[in-house]
């Protein structure tokens, strides 16, 4: 019997996510990246359950998450123990919303990364998309 020819493909993985996400940080725009200060993405495959609760969201309603304090924030917030500023993408519901489009998957975790980011300092939808217009 042969073999079908999409037998030895699987999913990306997390780590396929987590290099799609810094490709796409890089290639921000520099004074938008600036904003997050050392910013870290981090990727899972779905929110914890804590987050779920604190966003009324089930584990595949959520693409990404931000999680900080923007750099004009800053001198208000004690550096003492403050967390660094964190980018959540999640995995699971990126590939679905992915399969359900017709985008490639680094332009759905671009889009993704940099709405959590825009939405996060008050950015429009406008402004946003203007930013991903830059990133080749």
């Amino acid at each position: 019997m042969a073999e079908h020819r999409l037998a030895g493909l699987s999913a990306p993985s997390l780590s396929d996510i987590e290099e799609l996400a810094a490709e796409a940080f890089r290639d921000l725009p520099d004074d938008f990246r600036a904003l997050c200060g050392e910013v870290v993405i981090s990727v899972s495959d779905f929110p914890t359950e804590e987050v779920q609760k604190d966003m009324d969201a089930g584990p595949f309603d959520l693409l990404g998450l931000f999680q900080g304090v923007g750099l004009a924030h800053d001198a208000a917030v004690p550096e003492t123990g403050r967390m660094p500023n964190m980018v959540f993408l999640y995995r699971r519901a990126i590939l679905d919303y992915w399969a359900e489009h017709d985008e490639t998957l680094g332009d759905v975790v671009t889009h993704v990364l940099v709405h959590e980011i825009g939405h996060h300092f008050g950015l429009s939808d406008d402004d946003i998309y203007g930013i991903e217009d830059q990133v080749p």
